[in-house]
């Protein structure tokens, strides 16, 4: 287990990279827009799921592997880039079917929205170059077997993302709900969202071409 000092110098490094938007916050702002605060938190919960699929795959060294394979790495962005740039597509184009605001949002959507949020934070390069690059750095052959002190630091690395982007979502979805009093403006902020997915997609494959 690592030593409380890395625990805690980990815990920070994370909050600080947890806090610039990447793909998954701004996937996130973008599906609180244009959905329910319920469609929101699950999809929260989806990402944090696929992101901690990313902390077993370096536990295991295929996030090593990524980091080191610009092949890999670049296959890993594209197809997150796509994927996005799918969904914000296919939200904008149904921003018009979109104009109710309920409370209770039907169950049956919460499925759907949690594989969307792990598809995306299972594809996200700012996590996998984060996990594969740094978080190891934290380990200490010392203090034990490595691949359970990565899979404890992962654990912190979720949770500390479970809370900020869950705050992002409340926050996208307060705003949002300022805008459902009016039909014509709902039907702005879910085509809005839709564009911001769609950007960060676009941004996604961009980075892709370029490295």
């Amino acid at each position: 287990m690592p030593s409380t000092d890395r625990l805690v110098a980990f815990a920070l490094t994370a909050a600080v990279v947890i806090a610039i938007p990447g793909p998954s916050v701004l996937f996130i702002v973008g599906r609180a827009l244009a959905s329910s605060r319920r469609t929101a938190l699950v999809t929260v919960l989806g990402n944090t799921l696929g992101e901690y699929v990313q902390v077993v795959a370096v536990a295991v060294g295929i996030g090593a592997a990524a980091e080191r394979s610009v092949a890999l790495l670049t296959t890993i962005k594209l197809v997150g880039g796509v994927y996005l740039l799918y969904l914000g597509v296919r939200t904008f184009l149904l921003r018009k079917t979109s104009l109710v605001l309920p409370d209770e949002p039907s169950l049956a959507h919460e499925p759907r929205a949690l594989l969307k949020g792990a598809l995306v934070g299972v594809t996200n390069p700012k996590t996998v170059v984060f996990l594969a690059a740094i978080l190891p750095q934290f380990t200490s052959r010392s203090a034990g077997h490595l691949t359970a002190q990565i899979l404890v630091l992962g654990a912190i690395f979720s949770a500390i993302a479970l809370v900020s982007d869950s705050v992002w979502a409340l926050g996208a979805h307060g705003f949002r709900a300022w805008f459902a009093r009016s039909p014509r403006r709902l039907k702005l902020v879910h085509g809005g969202g839709g564009l911001a997915i769609a950007a960060v997609g676009v941004g996604v494959l961009l980075t892709g071409r370029k490295d």
